[in-house]
């Protein structure tokens, strides 16, 4: 499969976020999961227009490949 990289997902939630569903995955790549989580408070103030009771952030693994395969999805 190859190395993997690290990508956001900001999820929308209703009140004590229950019910999320996935509203945005952020531009940013990260080739680690502590990286993703040091950075999960900005883009959650970042993504804030987005309009749900709450927003959480999940860090998920994906392979280089996969993530090179779609353009929108390249590492910055």
């Amino acid at each position: 499969m190859g190395p993997f990289i690290y990508v956001m997902a900001i999820m929308g939630c209703g009140d004590g976020g229950y019910q999320c569903q996935q509203a945005r995955i952020v531009d940013t790549r990260f080739e680690t999961m502590a990286q993703c989580q040091q950075a999960a408070e900005a883009q959650l103030i970042k993504n804030s227009d987005l309009e749900f009771p709450e927003l959480m952030a999940s860090c998920r693994s994906v392979t280089n490949q996969i993530a090179m395969a779609d353009p929108k999805t390249r590492a910055h």
